[in-house]
């Protein structure tokens, strides 16, 4: 289940909460309890690698057999 960032304009606690897509806009409440909250634009960092990375041409442009 994804995890969502918030902010609290009361106190201006930064909190996440971990909820369903469907339920990502739905009003969140901070841990002081206060429910003026806004949803932060977050980013996404994926990092590791599933092997070497492929050799030889392969296609697209930079590598492949249509260039030159």
């Amino acid at each position: 289940m994804p995890r969502y960032e918030y902010r609290c304009k009361a106190c201006g606690d930064t909190f996440e909460l971990t909820r369903p897509m469907a339920e990502s806009s739905d009003p969140a409440v901070c841990p002081a309890g206060h429910g003026d909250t806004v949803k932060l634009l977050s980013t996404v960092a994926v990092t590791g690698s599933a092997g070497p990375a492929p050799q030889g041409g392969g296609g697209g442009c930079c590598g492949g057999g249509c260039c030159g």
